[in-house]
């Protein structure tokens, strides 16, 4: 696995796939840089890893703040020299039905899920040409290729993130890397972000019946960050063992 001494910038990473996969990727030797809105928690990760002799640092940000994303590729190139691997991985996941009309909520969707990664590669592509390399790993879902009531909104994003990744892989094919991650029903705080109570209750308690750690999502990020320079890994679908949809 080639991952000793990448350095990985991850936004989202102030709980659930995003902290995974920053402790997972600095055990293994990579230096990290997590991004997020809640700073009191990056800075408690980045203490984490550090205490374990890893190398990580934080900063503040908001994905759908375009300078905001293009300031954190910067200070990643500024702290360690180099960027070699952005995860677009920050998203919400309001689930509700159409008819409800929650439009400030599909607004926030479009912001995060979509314009957040179209700035995460906006700011990382000039750097990794000039490079001659790089990789960017975008977090998606299931919802990418499965559409449930309550879903409609959510799973339109995310069907965009599948189609940004792979018309980026067809454009920069050769020295740049492009993985998307889908990730089945994982532990996460993403149920959080539903508004209307009685749904929120109903969708806890079907992820208690099948869900998988986000360290399993985590390892399939490491898994495709680790590979030769010359191998691509552009797909990797990780659901519970018991999930059908």
């Amino acid at each position: 696995m080639e991952i000793q001494g990448k350095v990985v910038a991850i936004t989202g990473a102030s709980s659930g796939i995003g902290e995974a996969t920053a402790r997972g990727l600095a055990a293994q030797g990579a230096r990290v840089v997590v991004g997020a809105r809640r700073t009191a928690r990056l800075e408690a990760l980045v203490e984490d890893i550090r205490r374990q002799g890893g190398e990580a640092a934080y900063r503040q940000l908001d994905v759908t703040r375009r300078e905001d994303v293009r300031s954190f590729v910067g200070f990643a190139v500024e702290r360690f020299g180099r960027l070699d691997v952005l995860v677009n991985n920050a998203g919400l996941m309001p689930l509700s039905l159409m008819e409800h009309l929650k439009v400030e909520e599909w607004e926030r969707m479009v912001d995060v899920n979509i314009k957040g990664v179209l700035y995460g590669i906006a700011a990382a592509l000039p750097l990794f040409k000039a490079q001659g390399s790089g990789q960017f790993v975008n977090i998606s879902s299931v919802g990418d290729r499965v559409v449930l009531p309550t879903s409609t909104v959510y799973s339109a994003t995310k069907f965009a993130v599948r189609a940004l990744s792979e018309g980026l892989r067809q454009e920069v094919g050769g020295s740049i890397r492009v993985t998307l991650v889908a990730p089945g029903v994982t532990e996460s705080e993403l149920a959080e972000s539903i508004s209307d109570p009685e749904m929120k209750r109903s969708v806890v308690e079907d992820l208690r019946k099948s869900i998988i750690p986000a360290d399993a999502i985590a390892r399939a990020i490491a898994f495709a960050i680790g590979q030769p320079a010359d191998v691509d890994v552009n797909e990797l679908v990780v659901r519970p063992t018991s999930q059908t949809f």
